[in-house]
């Protein structure tokens, strides 16, 4: 079966921890498009290809239509997501300042895998950091729950996670 296949058993609500042993084909044209295959007939050796003639943004938007994730997150307004979390002017104000950041570096569907995943994380009993590094100057983050950190109360500056 197809990563693909598995991830939709997986979203379709087949338990899949008590499968003994599954195989999973890889597949060999996304390999092919993102790095080389140097003997496809045994163990899959790839990387990334030297990229002169793709750029950054074209690189990343390729890989964020590789992001699984149920149709409802990628569909959703993660503007109006974020300001309905929004108690008073300032909270409003700040995160519209990040959204006009987050969309100057085209970071939406960024946001909307961050939700989709803290979600899993919270569903799932799942653990993870506080917070770390200039990820918890953006309030928006902190409203999606990817970290525990008050930017606002601690007057952190949005711009020192988007620059």
């Amino acid at each position: 079966m197809s990563e693909d296949d598995l991830f939709d058993l997986e979203m379709g609500g087949r338990d899949l921890t008590n499968i003994s042993h599954m195989i999973v084909e890889p597949d060999l044209d996304l390999l092919q498009t993102i790095g080389h295959l140097e003997d496809p007939g045994s163990l899959l050796t790839w990387g990334f290809p030297e990229c002169d003639d793709t750029s950054v943004p074209e690189f990343h938007l390729r890989q964020q239509q590789q992001w699984h994730m149920p149709d409802r997150y990628r569909e959703m307004d993660i503007a109006e997501f974020l300001l309905d979390r929004c108690e008073n002017q300032e909270q409003l104000q700040r995160v519209g300042q990040e959204l006009l950041l987050y969309q100057q570096h085209d970071l939406f569907d960024l946001l909307r895998y961050l939700k989709y995943l803290v979600d899993v994380m919270r569903e799932n009993h799942i653990i993870w950091g506080v917070g770390r590094g200039s990820s918890v100057a953006s309030y928006v983050l902190y409203l999606l729950g990817v970290h525990r950190i008050d930017s606002m109360f601690y007057d952190l500056d949005p711009r020192e996670f988007l620059r």
